[in-house]
């Protein structure tokens, strides 16, 4: 089994920034895309940003050029760096994490949500 525990999240004027971040523990051969998605009520999830086992990034466009998506594969964490925060990104935002195991099966896992409030 696996866990994400996701942590950052928080209350910030429009205009500032936060970083969240996504460690995996657990059972783990080894960690393949990593990434953050985000869900509004009443809407379907959404994907704001990932990164491949590579270093490949893929962003949602509204986030482009204010986000930025990094990881450690030493310390299996996943980052998200939200720099000029607008109250359009209120929302739950939720890490996401493909394992690749021994025999070589990919299996895919949600963190528990972290919300995040921009307003003045």
């Amino acid at each position: 089994q696996v866990q994400l525990v996701e942590s950052g999240g928080g209350l910030v004027q429009p205009g500032g920034s936060l970083r969240l971040s996504c460690t995996a523990s657990g059972t783990i051969f080894r960690l393949d895309t990593m990434g953050w998605y985000r869900q509004a009520p009443g809407k379907q999830r959404e994907l704001v940003a990932t990164i491949t086992s590579a270093g490949s990034r893929n962003y949602a466009d509204s986030v482009k050029g204010r986000f930025t998506i990094s990881r450690d594969n030493a310390k299996n964490t996943v980052y998200l760096q939200m720099n000029s925060l607008k109250p359009e990104d209120t929302v739950v935002y939720y890490c996401y994490v493909a394992v690749q195991q021994r025999w070589g099966q990919v299996y895919n896992y949600w963190g528990q949500g972290t919300q995040v409030i921009v307003s003045s």
